[in-house]
């Protein structure tokens, strides 16, 4: 059977993925993998460098996405199909280029965990994610902002001669374009995967990349890799080193071992061949490997714990079978960027497959041995050597320009391309791909003048690299173009300027409460929390006053409203948070976020009772944080009574870390 690649139609019941959210992400990103400088003390320096590396800082010039819900229906996904007579790979362009099924056909076994369901949930760096398959994860620590937003792909030939899918799009938090080609040559039980990332800046780039693979977790599955020790990291926020496969009395390589969720980083010596692998009791399962370049390995477990459990449920279908994940990336741990000169480039080649070995060796209690086995499996089906002449192979194809187009992704791309005047072989970034988005940054960069909307509505996104800053600078100071010149000064840290471009565009604005609002997140990140509840509640006032129907609309009133009811609770301010829920709109006040605000303000205003009701009564935050605690914490005030089982997403033992 010949390699083919067709188009289909993916079905799952899937909760609505909703619209971004419309206020610029002012405040740091709420990422979990982080290090202070006294914890980085003790590691590798070239760890503890890469650690210190340019982390990221803003979420600009990317929106929220938080807008969704948990209510499923049926509906269609656009899917690539690829396959030959071993494998089937179902790839959805658009959702990240996600792949979402990979089958042995021989066996019927699905190689990766495949959710049954589409369930965002608040794990990607900008909100939704949703679990299962293989995630490519780019930009910066965390899930990327591409999770759930489409990419180009299109039909190129692979070096087999056959046909190969590419992948493409523009990173915009780091402002890097990046591609993913996969094919399945025609005798083969391994799909390949070739992935380049580009710097086509002048200057250097802090860049991340881990692939992130869901397998079916299993009481005996065990994860294997060719290393002695790892770098454990849970969400009490400490690295360590830690033996493998033991530790404090546990096997850690069989996820269902520990009771928290974890991070581990295996410790790979550098030359020895890069791979892991899931394998089940009866030893089958997948492996992962790849060229050199590709070092990083890691494990990470929901744990047997109660939140652990209750995150699995939350991502899935409650009943279906739980999973872990393996990854491998460019550096050893995932809170690194690795720094990538101007004009260069990283690549490598990733394969997966399935793998059997001997289960007797694989949990048999002699870690070298079983690892050992592992690896002579995989030594057996797909040499190291296959694996380097492939990515050679294919580094001949990756400039090819891309045939017939399988999917769109966004416009950012092309306007990135054409501002610069960049030439990226292989990755072609079209004027044609330009949409509403884009059009009045197009029009300021040829003509020195950001447009006005055409219709009134809460202000587009804002574009905040240097080079549009200064164009902003120079440009008409009308409000509009006050109000994403601040955005873009508050990115580049002048927040004095950021906030003098703020209050300048005040006096003309006709709608005043983007502004107020941006104003408001400088007073409450400067420590006036009494300010900044003025400011909210005058921002929400007029954005009350203004509003209209649509979905851009009732965006804004909910995610200003969340903001201001939070800021005035706060600053003790009862009464007005009271009033900016009396005027929000029904259907926004069954949403779980403001639920949770509800019973706080019940709670102060002294209805203790009545909040608990509100608890018990039941509500779900949909976009609740990953290592969030606000559940578990607003039910502590109210009660000494244990959490009850549906909100407990706790994950690390409790008294470790701060609260989130």
């Amino acid at each position: 059977m010949a390699t083919t690649v067709r188009r289909a139609v993916l079905t799952l019941p899937a909760a609505p993925l909703g619209p971004e959210n419309p206020l610029p992400s002012l405040r740091p990103p709420a990422e979990v993998h982080t290090l202070d400088e006294r914890a980085r003390g003790g590691l590798p320096r070239d760890m503890a460098r890469q650690i210190g590396y340019e982390p990221l800082r803003s979420l600009l010039p990317v929106r929220l996405r938080d807008g969704y819900g948990r209510e499923r229906a049926e509906r269609e996904f656009d899917s690539i199909v690829i396959e030959n007579e071993h494998l089937r790979v179902t790839v959805l362009p658009g959702l990240g280029g996600r792949v979402h099924s990979l089958v042995h056909l021989a066996t019927g076994r699905e190689l990766l965990y495949r959710n049954p369901v589409f369930q965002p949930a608040n794990f990607a760096l900008n909100g939704a994610w949703f679990s299962g398959g293989i995630e490519w994860n780019t930009g910066a620590t965390g899930h990327t902002t591409l999770s759930c937003a489409p990419v180009h792909a299109a039909l190129v030939p692979a070096p087999d001669g056959g046909a190969m899918v590419r992948l493409w799009e523009w990173e915009r938090l780091r402002d890097l374009p990046f591609q993913v080609d996969l094919w399945l040559p025609q005798d083969a039980e391994f799909l390949y995967v070739g992935v380049r990332l580009r710097n086509p800046h002048e200057r250097p780039a802090p860049v991340y990349w881990w692939s992130n693979i869901a397998v079916p977790e299993e009481p005996g599955t065990r994860i294997l890799a060719p290393a002695d020790e790892a770098w454990h990291f849970g969400y009490e926020r400490a690295l360590r080193r830690v033996p493998v496969p033991e530790w404090e009395g546990a096997d850690r390589t069989y996820p269902l071992a520990g009771a928290y969720p974890a991070d581990y980083f295996y410790d790979l010596r550098e030359g020895d061949r890069p791979w892991i692998a899931s394998l089940d009791g009866a030893g089958q399962g997948l492996v992962q490997t790849s060229t050199g370049l590709l070092r990083g390995r890691k494990l990470f477990v929901w744990g047997a714990g109660a939140g652990g459990r209750r995150w699995q449920e939350w991502l899935t279908e409650p009943g279906t079978g739980g999973y872990a994940e393996i990854q491998a990336g460019l550096a050893r741990t995932q809170l690194e960027h690795v720094r990538l000169e101007g004009g260069a480039e990283f690549s490598w080649l990733e394969a997966y497959g399935p793998l059997a070995a001997d289960p007797e060796a694989v949990h048999g209690p002699d870690w070298a041995a079983a690892r050992g086995a592992a690896g002579a499996a995989l030594e057996a089906v797909l040499p190291r050597e296959r694996v380097d002449a492939a990515y050679e192979a294919w580094r001949g194809r990756a400039d090819t320009e891309p045939g017939e187009r399988l999917a769109a992704g966004s416009g950012w791309g092309a306007l990135e391309v054409l501002r610069a005047g960049l030439e990226l072989p292989g990755t072609p970034f079209e004027e044609a791909t330009l949409g509403e988005e884009q059009a009045p940054w197009l029009e300021l960069w040829r003509t020195g003048v950001l447009p006005a909307p055409g219709r009134v509505a809460p202000p587009g996104p804002s574009l905040v690299a240097t080079h549009w800053r200064d164009m902003l600078e120079t440009a008409p100071a009308d409000p509009l173009t006050e109000y994403h010149l601040g955005v873009a000064q508050w990115h580049a840290g002048d927040v004095a300027q950021a906030v003098r471009s703020w209050e300048r565009g005040l006096p003309l604005a006709p709608s005043r409460w983007p502004l107020l609002r941006c104003l408001a997140v400088a007073d409450a990140l400067a420590g006036d929390p009494a300010r900044a509840a003025d400011g909210y509640a005058a921002a929400f006032a007029d954005l009350a006053g203004e509003t209209r129907g649509g979905e851009g609309w009732a965006a804004a009133e909910y995610a200003l409203g969340l903001e201001a009811m939070a800021a005035l609770l706060a600053a003790g301010r009862l009464p007005e948070a009271r009033g900016v829920w009396d005027r929000l709109r029904p259907a926004l006040r069954e949403r779980g976020r403001f639920r949770l605000l509800a019973a706080r303000l019940l709670a102060a205003e002294g209805h203790v009772a009545a909040a608990r009701r509100v608890f018990e009564d039941g509500f779900e935050i949909p976009d609740l944080r990953e290592g969030e605690e606000t559940l578990s914490e607003a039910w502590a005030d109210l009660t000494d009574h244990p959490l009850p089982a549906r909100y407990d997403f706790r994950m690390r033992p409790p008294g470790e870390g701060e609260a989130r």
